[in-house]
């Protein structure tokens, strides 16, 4: 079994390896010389701050017990710190530290991004390291809403943003597509297993405000060890359309997952969900809606689902700050018991309920 990993291992390396002398070979781009000004022409430094001051409460309504976090308070959600170094046309990297509230009455510091990137051709991009996912991103990217609420996909646990492996992407006015091999355990876990995973995405944009995507992710999850081997594989399939013209937004995105949370269990189970979003820019601000259906576990607890939808209004009062009055809600059924996203009762048949009230804001620049 070893042998065969082994070889399987050795056939993806000479693999890469013969790809990388193949775009050498065809002349896709040609380093210029470093320029010798200022440091500062090759060094860039950006920075995004996630925060809030709300009030949330969020209950078990089959004990009447509220969440921890339940009440009026601040929270700087995130705090990214991103640093840039460009070597030549060609060779560059990239590093991105993520400060969040985790949860746990502290702020962890991870490593969000960090990869060097050869630039080969707008449509040959190469990143070693950790680096944005294919689907999670560009989603976020279509909604425009990141700093108020994750998508879908990452708020309910089923993908991550960023993961270690190698990356190849490219983009032209019309078409764009990534694929990744990855370790499989996010960024925030750098760990390897018995085997690597592959997300892979496509999209098509036939006009300047109409765009299509469709992606995919097959593995282990990193959980595939010696110890605990994983006896089922997980998938991911997902679609979104984004319109956006002068007058309105409107988009939406769709999954379906099987064995998300099932890799080194017995058992298996399915998962799938939509989620639309729409606004409309007014003179000074802007008006935004959104709305989730989730079914986290149609197999093992049929009966749990959860129904999430925010509304606010949006506006920018500085350059590089946007800030949001807005409206959450979250209802889950928990079916035999269970939560989704945070939400949910432990008792069967009954419900979790969550309400969050106030303002966000993103600085950004």
């Amino acid at each position: 079994m070893n042998e065969r990993k082994n070889g399987r291992r050795a056939a993806v390396a000479v693999a890469l390896l013969a790809g990388l002398a193949s775009i050498s070979s065809l002349g896709l781009a040609t380093p210029a010389a470093a320029d010798e000004g200022d440091w500062t022409d090759h060094f860039s430094f950006h920075g995004r701050i996630y925060g809030d001051v709300t009030w949330l409460e969020n209950e078990d309504k089959g004990t009447g017990v509220k969440s921890d976090d339940s009440g009026l308070g601040t929270d700087i959600k995130r705090v990214y710190l991103e640093f840039g170094w460009k070597v030549d046309d060609v060779w560059s990297a990239k590093f991105v530290s993520d400060i969040g509230d985790f949860g746990a009455k502290r702020y962890d510091i991870f490593v969000k991004k960090a990869y060097l990137e050869g630039k080969f051709s707008p449509m040959a991009v190469m990143q070693i390291g950790s680096s944005d996912q294919p689907w999670i991103p560009f989603a976020e990217g279509m909604y425009g809403y990141r700093y108020l609420e994750q998508t879908q996909t990452d708020r309910q646990g089923f993908g991550t943003s960023a993961d270690w492996g190698v990356h190849l992407l490219g983009s032209n006015d019309k078409f764009a597509y990534s694929v990744a091999m990855v370790n499989g355990g996010g960024y925030s876990d750098p760990s390897r297993s018995g085997s690597v995973d592959f997300e892979g995405r496509i999209s098509f944009t036939p006009t300047d405000h109409l765009t299509f995507g469709l992606g995919g992710y097959s593995g282990k999850l990193a959980k595939d060890t010696d110890a605990d081997p994983a006896l089922n594989t997980a998938t991911r399939v997902d679609a979104l359309i984004d319109y956006n013209n002068d007058h309105f937004h409107i988009g939406g995105e769709y999954f379906q997952a099987d064995d998300w949370k099932q890799v080194t269990s017995p058992d298996s189970d399915s998962s799938d969900g939509f989620s639309v979003w729409t606004s409309i820019p007014l003179s000074k601000a802007e008006l935004f809606a959104r709305y989730d259906q989730t079914d986290p576990s149609k197999d093992l607890n049929p009966d749990l689902s959860s129904d999430y939808y925010h509304v606010g209004v949006q506006f920018k009062p500085a350059q590089l700050l946007t800030m949001a009055i807005a409206f959450k809600h979250t209802t889950v059924d928990s079916g035999n018991g269970g939560k989704a996203a945070g939400v949910g009762s432990s008792e069967p048949n009954s419900k979790g309920e969550s309400n969050e009230l106030g303002v966000w804001f993103q600085y950004k620049w």
